[in-house]
């Protein structure tokens, strides 16, 4: 049987690493290695990460070398040039596999495959209820990730080791919000050979830090690198023509005007800042009557408090 990487960064997850750490130990696939890379903890997660390294030395603790960027993403990179496994399992220190998650490896013919894409069931942590699953089958794959009808999260792939040693590059360490998207984009312009499994395989938790809840609490820096990986993104499919690029720019545009629409609501400092990234891609698309919405709307609720309804 082939060994399997599974790569956690990590960062103040004391309070939700047993979880996951527990569903690895209750795989039945038993040829793993986990790498849990600790982005600077300031709580015990690493005194509960070493009770696990003492019931079970598969699990290895490594912390994120003080030269390399904060964040997950140079902690996964770091993970992957300390790892061993002939295939990679990104995952995160809040989600949660089932016991049969990696139960395909026991099947030979996936050997001559990039990468096998199972679905996620996300569910509520507090209750522990399912929310919904996510779709990760499309016709027009590519262009449907970038617009988010499919989404296969950072978890939900298993990449092959030999796949990912070929690109020039894994996760962009200057993204901090949508960096698996980034990822899973740019590992698809490569047209990898893909398995699916069309039935969810994993827990992903949402509860009150999780990366959701900070983009809906507008976390500026968050919604900046949002911004950054979208232009980055239709740059690079103005090259490859793998998608529509109208179809993008009209995707960008409209989660502009969302996120424009909640600054407004909750008064938010940079409303201004939101206010022009609208603008700058209605005029890509030359939205005329768009771009009169949003300055009536702007204005109106500048001065009056109304206007909602020109960012629907």
């Amino acid at each position: 049987m082939c060994l399997i990487s599974i790569i956690i960064p990590t960062y103040n997850r004391a309070s939700l690493i047993n979880d996951t750490l527990d569903s690895i130990l209750n795989l039945n696939y038993k040829n793993w290695e986990c790498l849990i890379v600790d982005d600077g903890s300031i709580d015990n997660t690493q005194n509960i990460i070493e009770i696990y390294i003492e019931k079970d030395k598969r699990f290895k603790y490594y912390e994120r070398p003080s030269d390399r960027t904060k964040g997950p993403n140079s902690c996964r990179n770091f993970g992957f040039e300390k790892s061993k496994g002939s295939w990679i399992k990104w995952f995160d220190s809040d989600d949660v596999f089932m016991p049969n998650a990696l139960d395909f490896f026991f099947n030979d013919s996936i050997h001559n495959i990039d990468v096998v894409v199972c679905k996620l069931q996300r569910v509520n942590f507090s209750t522990n209820k399912t929310i919904n699953e996510n779709n990760i089958i499309s016709d027009n794959l590519i262009q449907d990730y970038l617009t988010g009808e499919v989404t296969f999260y950072v978890c939900g792939p298993t990449w092959s080791r030999f796949f990912l040693e070929k690109q020039e590059e894994l996760f962009d360490e200057n993204i901090m919000n949508l960096d698996d998207w980034d990822f899973n984009l740019r590992m698809l312009y490569q047209d990898p050979k893909i398995i699916y499994i069309n039935e969810p395989l994993i827990k992903y938790r949402r509860h009150e830090s999780s990366l959701s809840h900070e983009i809906n609490k507008l976390n500026f820096d968050e919604l900046k690198s949002e911004f950054l990986a979208r232009k980055k993104h239709l740059e690079l499919i103005k090259e490859n023509k793998k998608a529509n690029v109208f179809i993008i720019k009209t995707f960008i545009k409209n989660r502009y005007k969302q996120i424009l629409r909640s600054a407004l609501v909750a008064d938010h400092k940079q409303k201004k800042y939101f206010f022009k990234k609208l603008l700058i891609s209605q005029l890509a698309i030359f939205d005329i009557d768009g771009i009169g919405k949003t300055l009536l709307g702007f204005t109106m609720f500048s001065i009056m408090n109304k206007g909602y309804k020109y960012f629907k």
